[in-house]
């Protein structure tokens, strides 16, 4: 399962991890942000203490996604160190999720 990211834990999870981060900005009402959180849960699972994969409702929690500029959803922003490195706008296969997370762990 994904990890729930907050405006209250972003820093601690996403900003100070040492392994990469991939961060689904979705909300409930959003219709393709539903088709892409079962991928989302089966790569948090295959990555699991490799990567680290959480879902942030821009709803409930909207610092981070104006601070990056989300201004569609799904967004899916990948960080390594604490830095952006990665984003993809709209449902993609899972592969390209995937092939980026590949390329921090190479």
């Amino acid at each position: 399962m994904a990890l729930e990211i907050t405006d209250a834990n972003f820093e601690e999870i996403v900003m100070n991890s040492d392994k990469p981060v991939m961060v689904d900005f979705w909300a409930v009402w959003c219709g393709p942000c539903k088709m892409l959180g079962p991928v989302v849960n089966q790569i948090a699972e295959e990555y699991d203490g490799k990567a680290v994969v959480g879902k942030l409702d821009v709803d409930a929690n909207q610092r981070y996604a104006a601070q990056f500029g989300v201004r569609n959803i799904p967004t899916v922003l990948i960080f390594q160190n604490g830095e952006l490195v990665g984003r993809q706008v709209g449902v993609a296969p899972k592969s390209t999720y995937t092939q980026a997370l590949d390329k921090l762990l190479a």
